[in-house]
């Protein structure tokens, strides 16, 4: 799982390194999943994880569930990928190694060195790296996935979904999963591992380790719906599975500004490493 903020707020973009090998110089984040609750769960495999809003409303993250094979549910939504697949926000891989087993050229991104070297261990190609940063293969991507509650990435669904727009080629299709119910709020959070954060007298260090508060965004069907048709995209499916809902998205049909263009062919070539994970 990845969280970041759109460009205005956004840390200096990682430098170039391996998809494949855990070379290269990490890049400094400033990400609230870099903290240690989140890294101590991945490491562990398991929870207890929330995310904690600052009048103590927990949502539960499932750590074990994201650190097991892709289940059925995850299944009923890659067996629906198209091309190359961008994973955004990958966690520790499971999707990844799930779409390689299933002949996809797939590569996940996070924000969590911890994510990222979990996912390279199932031998997934990852990069440390968030959505809004300069990414391979911009524009050319088949199927772009926003699972695990990451369509909340940075509190702001029109911009995640102008950005996933970008990174998509024509015709391409965005997976998201939704919020089983009907909510669309923007809230800011931080990570807690159950022992209490800074609203509840944690100990120094404990409010140090869970990071700061950042935007997060929680999206039920209705509500993603009527922000995709706003930004021009169409509906391709609708469908649930052990209790979890999901939504396919075609790409708009506009035109690329010679900035965007400008910029993707900017980002190829400055990871000319991972140039295998390039969709063609």
């Amino acid at each position: 799982m990845s969280t970041t903020v759109p460009p205005s707020g956004l840390a200096a973009p990682a430098p170039a390194e391996s998809a494949g090998t855990g070379t290269g110089p990490a890049a400094p984040r400033t990400t609230s999943w870099g903290a240690d609750p989140y890294a101590n769960a991945l490491r562990t495999g398991r929870g207890p994880l929330f995310l904690r809003r600052s009048d103590g409303w927990l949502l539960p993250l499932d750590v074990e569930r994201w650190c097991s094979d892709a289940g059925s549910a995850d299944l009923s939504a890659l067996h629906r990928c198209e091309g190359p697949v961008l994973d955004v926000g990958c966690g520790p891989g499971r999707l990844v190694a799930e779409l390689a087993s299933l002949g996809h050229r797939a590569l996940g991104i996070d924000v969590s060195e911890t994510a990222v070297a979990r996912t390279r261990g199932l031998g997934g190609a990852a990069l440390l790296r968030s959505v809004f940063d300069p990414l391979p293969g911009e524009g050319r991507w088949g199927t772009l996935l926003l699972l695990d509650g990451n369509i909340g990435i940075g509190g702001d669904p029109a911009a995640l979904l102008a950005r996933a727009a970008d990174l998509l080629g024509v015709g391409g299709l965005l997976i998201a999963e939704t919020a089983p119910v009907d909510v669309d709020e923007r809230v800011r959070v931080r990570l807690d591992d159950g022992r209490g954060g800074p609203e509840t007298g944690a100990a120094p260090a404990a409010r140090e380790a869970a990071g700061e508060p950042f935007p997060w965004a929680r999206i039920g069907t209705p509500a993603l719906l009527r922000h995709a048709g706003a930004g021009g995209w169409r509906t391709a499916d609708q469908w649930g599975a052990e209790g979890r809902t999901f939504v396919s998205l075609r790409r708009p049909v506009r035109e690329r500004s010679a900035r965007t263009s400008s910029q993707s062919a900017e980002s190829a070539k400055s990871t000319p490493e991972i140039s295998s994970q390039l969709p063609k």
